[in-house]
């Protein structure tokens, strides 16, 4: 039996994917969250197999709940259920750690079949999200041009080894202003932590930067 849990904010939306998805053999709903932060605490607390999760939400939004449950509940799967279907949110929030991504127009089997799949640790995948993954997994990394030059020098101090307090003291900023700069550089360019950075900057002459 493949134990479920839904994450929604939209009441309407909940109670039907509730009352669907109940109806699947092999499932069990084990529990319907409101928000991000109910999605991460039900996961804790029932350890459901696989969370289908909305994105925009309250509060805590999907993609860092998704983030958080990967971190303290890894072996739960979270599928991304949703209307959006654009690139940015596709990839964040399959960086974030979900192993699929499904739109909320799918056909009733298209989402039995998602859910079974994610179970057993495969990526179900809309033809239209993978379509974006492979089309943003191709192209060339972004050229120099999309960081700031604040930004840039924050890269060129991570690529040299530098740590957040080292670049802060360095570049006589705050240590807070550091950690916000990487955030946006991290989106910008597409990787999800500061090894990928690093070497991004190197691949684009960054750290040899003055």
């Amino acid at each position: 039996m493949i134990r479920v849990l839904i994450a929604d904010d939209h009441g309407l939306v909940r109670a039907g994917l509730t009352e669907l998805v109940g109806t699947f053999e092999g499932v069990e709903i084990v529990g319907a969250a409101t928000g991000g932060n109910e999605a991460v605490a039900m996961t804790l607390e029932r350890r459901p197999d696989v969370v289908l999760m909305d994105l925009e939400m309250p509060g805590v939004d999907g993609i860092e709940a998704t983030q958080r449950i990967r971190e303290q509940a890894p072996d739960t799967r979270v599928v991304i259920l949703t209307s959006f279907s654009d690139q940015d949110r596709i990839l964040r929030a399959l960086d974030a750690g979900a192993i699929g991504y499904l739109l909320k127009d799918a056909e009733p089997g298209e989402l039995a079949r998602g859910i079974a799949a994610a179970a057993r640790g495969e990526s179900p995948l809309d033809p239209r999200a993978a379509g974006t993954v492979i089309a943003a997994r191709t192209q060339p990394p972004p050229s120099r041009a999309v960081v700031s030059d604040r930004e840039r020098q924050v890269l060129a101090l991570l690529a040299r080894g530098m740590a957040n307090k080292e670049i802060a003291t360095h570049l006589g900023i705050s240590e807070k202003t550091v950690k916000a700069h990487l955030t946006s550089i991290f989106r910008q360019i597409k990787v999800s932590d500061r090894t990928q950075a690093a070497l991004w900057a190197r691949s684009q002459g960054i750290a040899t930067d003055p």
